[in-house]
């Protein structure tokens, strides 16, 4: 099982952190340069190879949750470059949402399955006998060796080696896509098929090298806040065990005012409304007017359906999310207020950037986003 507590998200927080600390404070944000050299101190690498290929891929991450674009690295360009045009109160996300940072990528080889030196160079040779496409030889030692070009990735030497010795490796972001979106540069290096994506984060959640990065937009919230705006968070039920242990929801609602939210509603209210308005579509559709109604709820797979099943999408819902129902509710009963969204999920930034969906939901942060701000104003979440 993946270990959520190591270096990468660490260094998230540490990142989002100082990118709120930038915001609250205001000023000359040409002063982000140096934050690089303040989130990785010294003379040498502790994670990489070097302490400046370190510096250049925390100097990316911090364009990144302030919503600003990767630097191409083949021009010179300053750090901050563009920061005037992103410190404003109101900032959608501008695609793509999800980015690889190419010097970050390990450059890992597709998936593939090899033989290990646990081989112990049998006499049965069982996974040459099952491999359907005779991809596996034997060398003068006995031991068996996979002919790549033949080998179909069915799996089945593996399964048929007595001692295990066969291993599948896989490419993590690729295994991790469901959608095929993964494929790999002349460089070697991770490449996003955007045609393909629909901005689940499931590839960002599982490289363990931290190149997969999402854009932010915590800057702009800081700065709505600090303006004077009324700003509503709506938080998923995700919520438990996000914060500490031992944090509750009190503690919570205590917390979010302090950072200068007017007020904390939970999500739950909106998937409330969500199954009362698609119990209704569905009674009022099925079967009469169509033979299934698939729901609507999480805009990763309503996007994954389309593209994959496109003669199934007039068989999706119309009906709105819980975080879309929630925030329109919010909007009635504050007037002018602008609305935040706290989740687990990158694809709900995705649905929040649609322009029908722009005027309800104003910012979407993820709970790490939110443990950033919290450590940017000396909060202790435990």
């Amino acid at each position: 099982m993946r270990n959520f507590k190591c270096y990468i998200a660490d260094l998230r927080k540490r990142v989002f952190a100082e990118v709120a600390r930038l915001a609250y404070e205001g000023g000359d944000y040409r002063r982000m340069e140096k934050l690089p050299y303040e989130i990785v101190p010294g003379e040498v690498g502790n994670q990489r190879s070097s302490i400046f290929l370190e510096r250049a891929i925390v100097g990316e991450r911090i364009r990144l949750a302030m919503g600003l674009p990767l630097r191409p690295v083949a021009e010179h360009s300053l750090l901050s470059d563009g920061i005037e045009e992103s410190a404003v109160a109101e900032k959608y996300y501008d695609p793509p949402l999800v980015n690889i940072i190419k010097y970050a990528c390990n450059g890992c080889k597709p998936t593939h399955y090899e033989v290990t030196n646990a081989c112990q160079g049998c006499l049965s040779r069982h996974c040459q006998n099952a491999c359907p496409k005779d991809a596996i030889d034997i060398d003068r030692s006995g031991h068996a060796c996979i002919d790549q070009s033949k080998c179909i990735k069915c799996g089945k030497c593996k399964d048929a080696c007595s001692y295990q010795a066969i291993i599948k490796f896989t490419r993590p972001c690729q295994e991790a896509c469901g959608m095929n979106a993964i494929g790999q540069d002349e460089y070697g290096h991770a490449c996003i098929d955007y045609d393909k994506c629909v901005s689940c984060g499931m590839c960002l959640v599982n490289c363990p090298f931290g190149a997969i990065v999402d854009k932010g937009q915590l800057f702009q919230l800081i700065h709505a806040i600090r303006q004077g705006d009324e700003v509503v968070a709506v938080i998923a039920p995700a919520f438990w065990g996000q914060f500490g242990d031992n944090v509750t929801p009190g503690q919570i609602k205590a917390a979010m005012k302090q950072l200068g939210f007017v007020a904390l509603e939970e999500v739950a209210v909106g998937a409330d409304l969500c199954a009362v308005e698609e119990a209704e579509e569905f009674l009022r559709m099925v079967p009469e007017k169509q033979p299934f109604m698939a729901t609507s709820c999480c805009p990763a797979w309503s996007v994954m359906a389309k593209k994959e099943f496109p003669g199934f999408a007039p068989y999706i819902s119309m009906t709105m999310t819980p975080m879309v129902l929630t925030a329109r509710l919010l909007k009635k009963e504050h007037k002018n207020c602008k609305v935040v969204f706290i989740g687990p999920c990158a694809a709900k930034k995705l649905e929040a950037s649609r322009r029908t969906i722009r005027s309800d939901v104003d910012f979407v942060l993820t709970f790490e986003e939110a443990l950033g701000i919290f450590a940017a104003k000396g909060m202790d979440k435990a």
